[in-house]
C-alpha cells in the first residue's frame, strides 16, 4: 500500500481544544501526530504558537468563506501561520438541488481561488451526504460540481459522508481523480446518526481499498461523535492506519 500522509480533524477533539488547544495539541503530537486539520481557525489565537511549541503542521484547515464571501480575510489568516489550503466544510443542502445553485456555488468557489493564489493559499470544498443524496443531469451533486472547478480548486472528499450518501466512496474517489487532495478517514455503519461512528478499521467501510483509491491524498482521521472517547479513537484509527502501512495485523 502507498503510503501518505495522516492528520487529524481538531472537531473531533473539539471540547478538549476549547478548553485547552496547547494542551490537546501536546497530547495529539505525543500520540504521534504530526498533523491537525483545524476549524474554524481564525476563533483560535492560540494556534500558530501551539502548532510551533508541539512541531505540527497543519497543511488544510476548515473554514467557512463560499457564503459570506470572506476569502480575503481567511487567506490572509491562513498564510500567516503556514496553513496552505483552506477547504470549506460546508454548503447549505438547498444549495445542492438544481443545476443553477451548484453551478453559483462553484461560481463563488473559483472567484474565492483567484482571491485566495494572491497569497499563496489553495482553496476546497468538503462533502457531507446530501451533495451525494442530491443528483444533477445523472450524477451525484458533487461530481456535477467538480465538473465546474476550475483547475486550481481541490476536494476533500468525506468518505463516510459519501457512503452514508449512498455511493461508493472508492468509485467516487476513482472519478474525482487527483481533483482530491485530501480524505476524512472514519469509520462506522454509514448511518447518518453521528454517535455510531467508530475507530477506523472498527465499522463497516473498505478502509483499504478507500486508501488505495486515493494513494497520494492526506489522511485525515475524523469521528464527527462517538459513543465512546473521541481521543481514544484518534489513536486507535491512527495505529490501525500505521499498521496496514506495516503489513501488521490490526
Amino acid at each position: 500500500m502507498t503510503s501518505s500522509a495522516t492528520s487529524v480533524q481538531l472537531y473531533t477533539v473539539r471540547e478538549a481544544t476549547a478548553q485547552d488547544l496547547p494542551g490537546t495539541l501536546r497530547r495529539l503530537a505525543d500520540a504521534g501526530f504530526d498533523r491537525v486539520e483545524p476549524f474554524a481557525f481564525t476563533t483560535f489565537p492560540e494556534l500558530a504558537a501551539g502548532l510551533t511549541d508541539n512541531g505540527l503542521a497543519a497543511p488544510t484547515t476548515h473554514q467557512g468563506f463560499i457564503a459570506d464571501g470572506s476569502i480575503e480575510e481567511v487567506a490572509r489568516a491562513a498564510a500567516s501561520i503556514g496553513i496552505s489550503t483552506v477547504i470549506d466544510p460546508f454548503v447549505a443542502p438547498e444549495k445542492w438541488t438544481t443545476a443553477e445553485d451548484v453551478a453559483d456555488t462553484a461560481r463563488r468557489l473559483n472567484e474565492a481561488a483567484t482571491v485566495a493564489a494572491q497569497h499563496g493559499i489553495t482553496v476546497g470544498y468538503h462533502n457531507h451526504a446530501h451533495e451525494i443524496e442530491n443528483t444533477i443531469d445523472g450524477v451525484t451533486a458533487l461530481e456535477y460540481f467538480a465538473g465546474l472547478l476550475d483547475p486550481a480548486v481541490v476536494l476533500e472528499v468525506d468518505t463516510y459522508w459519501v457512503a452514508v450518501g449512498g455511493a461508493d466512496p472508492v468509485n467516487l474517489l476513482a472519478t474525482l481523480g487527483d481533483r482530491v487532495v485530501a480524505i476524512h478517514v472514519k469509520d462506522g455503519p454509514a448511518t447518518a446518526e453521528a454517535k455510531d461512528q467508530v475507530p477506523v478499521g472498527q465499522g463497516s467501510l473498505d478502509i483499504p481499498a478507500i486508501l488505495a483509491a486515493a494513494p497520494n491524498a492526506l489522511r485525515v482521521i475524523e469521528l464527527d461523535d462517538s459513543r465512546t472517547d473521541r481521543f481514544d479513537a484518534v489513536v486507535e484509527s491512527l495505529d490501525y492506519l500505521r499498521s496496514l502501512e506495516t503489513g501488521a495485523d490490526a
